[in-house]
């Protein structure tokens, strides 16, 4: 009975990716990068209605995942497996992964604030810095909030940010935030604008007078790059 349950599975998923404008939408997403359902109708050369019963049969089969980001609802590959699964699949095909192009302003889209905590280019960089290190910690659940390494506590605090007061705040302390321009997670919560809140106030940041644009100094450019090893 395994062996059938095993055969049957494989058959469902081999037809949910089978399908074109499921395939196309798949092909999409593997660059990391969320899009919405409108977005991916256009890749898929498909009706928004018909993407979105397409978007629910590769949910049903865990292809892909839903976030929610204040109004908007993003779309994203499940997991890194898929990714290697389709990797797997588009080498055999011969296929090349298309490269993402956001069309946000290139000043807005490097730094800029989110809320109160830091968005764009940049940020995102931070975070992957700061989960390649370790420093991160995610749950099992696909809920989005963060906890701290011992090695994220002491890399932080040797930083200059208040980790024991930023945790005693009564809000969410830290979580990722899908970042407008990028499609890809930056550090939000507390403890994305306690990071922000030293940034400026060493002056490394610099708020703009009509945007949310944020200036990058030539100290905070050495101190980027020292740091977490972002090249501005």
């Amino acid at each position: 009975m395994h062996a059938d349950y095993a055969d049957t599975q494989l058959s469902q998923l081999a037809a949910a990716i089978a399908e074109p404008a499921r395939a196309r939408i798949l092909c999409c997403l593997m660059d990391g990068h969320a899009r919405t359902s409108t977005e991916l109708a256009v890749v898929a050369e498909v009706s928004p209605s018909t993407t979105s019963v397409h978007l629910a049969k590769l949910k049903q089969q865990n292809l892909v995942k839903l976030m929610a980001q204040g109004k908007h609802r993003y779309y994203q590959l499940a997991s890194s497996q898929v990714a290697v699964a389709l990797e797997a699949l588009l080498s055999l095909a011969g296929v090349p992964k298309a490269k993402f192009v956001p069309n946000t302003p290139s000043r807005l889209r490097r730094a800029r604030t989110c809320y109160d905590h830091m968005a764009g280019t940049v940020a995102v960089q931070i975070h992957d810095c700061m989960m390649e290190r370790g420093w991160l910690l995610t749950s099992a659940s696909d809920d989005p909030a963060y906890t701290l390494s011992a090695a994220g506590v002491s890399g932080l605090q040797e930083i200059g940010v208040d980790v024991s007061a930023t945790l005693k705040l009564r809000r969410r302390f830290a979580c990722s935030c899908l970042d407008w321009s990028e499609r890809r997670p930056h550090l939000g919560g507390a403890l994305g604008a306690a990071l922000l809140a030293l940034l400026l106030q060493r002056g490394w940041l610099e708020r703009d007078l009509d945007s949310r644009a944020l200036g990058i100094s030539q100290p905070g450019a050495k101190a980027l790059q020292r740091l977490f090893g972002i090249k501005i």
